[in-house]
């Protein structure tokens, strides 16, 4: 009879249960859809946000606080193995061989103490603090249900007392049963309504102690270390005065963010021939206005621009010279010779060429006159210079029909060069040149992106078959070339 009187209990109990789930279900649905009005506490639900909003704070908190202590562990780990290299590499007849030992226990000493006050003052307390705030939080839901019950209490009497046919005896049973809900709901309310500004209020004291307590610890640890390290450095530098001459030297390494282009200047060549100085000029090579300037008036190039000085050509063969004899050389001031010397004018513009051919005959014919009245006087005779002209020319070609030839050349032609040596292209925007390749020189669309020591050209014979300069033309060492035109 116990059993079935406790069964009964028990199932009294779960029918009571799931009536009032039922009642707070159908009290939260009229609710929501706005037939029966809702309780509500201002200020208690403001202290709910700051309750939940402090609880993520402090969840977070602890997690990155057990982070922490695990990164400690992991860097006393990799400390103890650093150390216990040290002791293993460091020979026995090496001084300061006990002190390195007793220094590298005393690191482990170190490690272990620092983890362990950090767990025992922040992490301990810090699940303290985090301890409190299940029990609160439920709580806070319990006092929400039964915040319903009052609310259903409620509703149910004003219902039965709005009612047309009134029952004294369900009146006042359900007046009852609303003063018994509403008791319930005040003191689970006035109790939560001190705690949780309390708690709320908690919060600063506690952060403060808790970081002043790792900012603690860890002035006291790199303290106690930066001593430890003080004595590991003596002992090292005891060894190194004793073993001071067998020092390693340690080079710094090329770093890899060294531009791959620079403007630098030409790199000698493998068989150690001479770099031609970019001041000197030559017979093909001469320095450009732009290069004359000012060195603060030049203008910075992009780095795509930055390029190498021009390769260095490979040296000429030297061509043995025969010997000459004593009576082979010609006595230029014997009285009996008049060498005759036939002078051509040199390559220059078809205008230049007339002017001085005319020049150079009346020199000339000057000059005839003059030596032959020397001659008739009986004077001292000098040599006789007989100056010939002819028209000038480059490689059998007239210089008088550049004209002509200039209406088939691309647009701005310069002047012809041809390659003397082979030059293989480094660069995408680089001619490849074979010996005896005949470039067309043209000038850059922007001046400012001419390096000194390049030009300019299109090979005359892509020029003959394409016609097409944007795809052809291209940049080229100028000491590889020799001008022909």
């Amino acid at each position: 009879m116990a059993e079935l009187g406790s069964k009964g209990v028990t199932a009294g109990k779960i029918a009571s249960n799931v009536q009032k789930k039922l009642t707070r279900a159908q009290e939260k649905v009229l609710q929501k859809l706005g037939k029966a009005d809702e309780t509500k506490d201002e200020q208690f639900e403001q202290c709910v946000q700051n309750f939940n909003k402090q609880l993520s704070e402090g969840t977070r908190l602890q997690k990155d606080l057990r982070t922490y202590l695990a990164s400690v562990k992991a860097m006393h780990e990799a400390s103890k193995k650093l150390t216990e290299c040290l002791q293993e590499v460091y020979e026995p007849d090496w001084p300061g061989r006990d002190d390195t030992n007793k220094i590298a226990e005393n690191n482990d000493l170190l490690w272990t103490d620092f983890h362990q006050k950090l767990v025992d003052q922040a992490l301990l307390t810090m699940d303290t603090y985090l301890g409190q705030f299940p029990d609160i939080k439920s709580r806070i839901a319990k006092r929400g249900r039964k915040l319903v019950d009052y609310d259903s209490a409620r509703h149910h009497f004003e219902a039965l007392q709005t009612a047309k046919k009134k029952d004294e005896t369900k009146i006042a049973k359900a007046e009852e049963e609303l003063v018994k809900a509403q008791k319930v709901f005040e003191e689970m309310n006035v109790d939560l309504q001190e705690e949780l500004p309390s708690l709320w209020n908690s919060r600063v004291g506690f952060y403060v102690n808790t970081f002043q307590s790792i900012a603690g610890l860890e002035e006291n640890f790199h303290k106690e270390m930066s001593k430890l390290n003080q004595n590991l450095h003596d002992v090292l530098l005891g060894l190194d005065k004793q073993y001071s001459g067998n020092a390693f030297p340690v080079k710094a390494q090329p770093s890899d963010s060294t531009p791959a282009k620079a403007n630098k200047s030409p790199s000698p060549p493998p068989d150690g021939s001479p770099i031609t100085s970019p001041e000197t000029k030559t017979v093909n090579h001469e320095l450009e206005a732009s290069t004359l300037e000012a060195p603060g008036a030049s203008i910075p190039k992009s780095p795509s621009q930055l390029r190498k000085g021009p390769p260095v050509p490979p040296p000429p063969k030297v061509t043995p010279s025969k010997e000459i004899k004593q009576e082979n050389i010609i006595s230029l001031f014997d009285d009996n010779f008049v060498p005759e010397i036939s002078v051509t004018t040199p390559s220059q513009p078809a205008e230049a060429a007339n002017a001085g051919a005319e020049a150079a005959g009346s020199e000339a014919a000057a000059g005839a006159e003059a030596s032959k009245t020397e001659a008739d006087s009986g004077s001292t005779s000098l040599p006789a210079v007989v100056v010939e002209t002819f028209p000038a020319t480059v490689n059998g070609t007239v210089e008088g029909g550049a004209s002509s030839e200039r209406a088939d050349m691309p647009p701005g032609f310069l002047f012809k060069v041809q390659a003397m040596h082979d030059y293989t292209a480094t660069d995408s925007d680089e001619l490849q040149l074979k010996a005896g390749d005949v470039v067309l020189v043209i000038p850059f669309e922007n001046p400012e992106e001419q390096d000194e020591g390049w030009l300019m050209g299109v090979k005359e014979s892509d020029w003959i078959q394409r016609k097409e300069l944007d795809q052809c033309r291209g940049v080229f060492p100028e000491n590889f070339t020799e001008r022909v035109q």
